[in-house]
């Protein structure tokens, strides 16, 4: 093999491999003969297959075969020999000249390839022992677990028939035709219907001209169908439907005690309450540890300052751009809604693509020196978190992480992320502040504002 140096400025370096027609030919033999072993081809006994006749039947997929395995291990030698470490997946070209490919596949050729990589940058790892943090904390009050109870009161409400007029918030049980230009439609017509006043079930406008409506009246009501409606038949038309309540009735108060916990399925109020702590001190120390890696983050980006692999940040920056213009699509937003063009959005963003990738290096390298690590169970627990994601689609979510390494990767790197944090907050001097739970969430809200993985 002879590797030529072609490109060494900052951090990106470029080499031209040549590996001489003779080397290739001799591996492709090698990998004939191995073939010969055990070729069971008409004409011929097992294993008898002379190797000039695989080579006129095979010889080209053969070659194929030896290019690839050549680039791949003269790439591997090459970053071994030069000490390398890349910050990505070498780019490996190939001559684009038909002629002197043919001249490979035909063995009468040398193969020539260059390799183009960046490599991670050399930086010294600074010593963060000592590093003063605040942990924020929030502490369960029964006044936020009496909130939680009444708030899952109101989504599991009762009701009792009542006489009069109906109001906002009632619960009616109607019959209805519905009609456009006087031809009903499909789907316009149902009876036996429950439909509480103020719950926004219906198109918008029926369920405020049912307010003031009694058991056995009879009404027409009148809407226009939006014209974002999902079916583009009835898309801004105007419709009335005949309607019949048959049935008015109030909210009945829900009593929060044993009763209501044990429709919840809990043995007695005790228990429920005990269940509401435990979820809220999960939701808030989550909120603390978002909080103290964002601080964490913050040092450390104040620390370093080195030259970035310039493709690393295109990944990330062009990641949060797609995310951010698909959000603002969705939206119907512009730049000039959201006070800002879209070259002070690119500086913006480019600026945390930066930080992202600067930081990311900067964990990498801590972590390999502290020696970090990321389980198998550990992985293995990520996954059945993804998992729960998509109820019904478990074996689907398996199927697709087993077979993509890279996404596997991506659920590693949070884990290795917060282990390498968690190390260094353990060296830290860290002091506990209690805040309010709204204080709390306005101080990580800022990590929510920004599409894609906030680092």
């Amino acid at each position: 093999m002879q590797v030529t140096e072609t490109l060494s400025a900052g951090l990106k370096r470029e080499y031209q491999v040549v590996v001489n027609a003779a080397e290739l030919d001799k591996q492709l033999n090698d990998k004939l003969a191995d073939m010969s072993k055990r070729a069971n081809i008409k004409g011929f006994r097992p294993g008898k297959v002379p190797v000039h006749h695989l080579k006129r039947v095979y010889g080209k997929s053969a070659m194929a075969e030896v290019v690839q395995e050549a680039i791949d291990q003269q790439s591997k030698a090459l970053l071994e020999d030069k000490k390398l470490k890349p910050a990505y997946q070498p780019e490996v070209k190939l001559p684009e000249n038909q002629d002197e490919v043919n001249a490979i596949m035909e063995g009468k050729g040398d193969l020539s390839f260059s390799v183009a990589l960046e490599v991670i940058p050399d930086f010294e790892v600074k010593d963060h022992a000592g590093l003063d943090l605040v942990r924020h904390v929030v502490e369960v009050t029964e006044d936020q677990i009496g909130e939680t109870l009444t708030r899952l009161s109101s989504q599991s409400k009762n009701f009792e028939e009542k006489a009069g007029a109906a109001e906002k918030g009632d619960r009616l049980t109607i019959n209805f035709a519905g009609t456009i230009d006087g031809v009903a439609f499909e789907g316009g017509t149902a009876e036996d219907v429950a439909l509480e006043i103020g719950s926004g079930q219906f198109i918008p406008g029926f369920e405020d001209q049912l307010i003031g409506a009694k058991a056995g009246d009879d009404l027409t009501v009148k809407v226009t169908f939006p014209e974002s409606y999902g079916v583009q038949e009835l898309a801004g038309k105007a419709a009335e439907f005949a309607t019949k309540v048959t049935k008015v009735e109030g909210p009945k108060e829900t009593v929060i005690d044993d009763e209501f916990a044990k429709k919840m399925g809990f043995e007695d109020l005790a228990k429920l309450k005990d269940m509401v702590k435990e979820r809220m001190g999960q939701e808030f120390a989550q909120m603390t540890t978002m909080k103290l890696k964002r601080d964490v983050l913050d040092a450390l980006d104040k620390e370093y300052t080195f030259e970035l692999p310039e493709k690393l940040v295109d990944a990330e920056f062009n990641g949060i751009w797609n995310a951010l213009t698909q959000e603002m699509a969705r939206a119907s937003k512009s730049f000039a809604d959201e006070n800002t063009t879209e070259e002070d959005a690119r500086k913006e963003y480019r600026a945390i693509a930066e930080r992202r990738v600067r930081l990311g290096l900067v964990l990498g390298t801590m972590g390999e020196k502290e020696g970090v690590q990321v389980s198998e169970q550990e992985l293995q627990n990520a996954l059945m978190s993804r998992m729960r994601q998509f109820p019904g689609q478990e074996k689907m979510v398996i199927d697709y992480y087993r077979k993509n390494p890279q996404a596997m990767m991506e659920l590693r790197g949070p884990i290795f992320e917060q282990k390498v944090v968690d190390a260094i907050v353990s060296k830290a001097n860290v002091s506990d502040k209690t805040v309010t739970k709204d204080e709390l969430q306005a101080m990580v809200q800022d990590e929510d504002e920004v599409p894609g993985e906030a680092a």
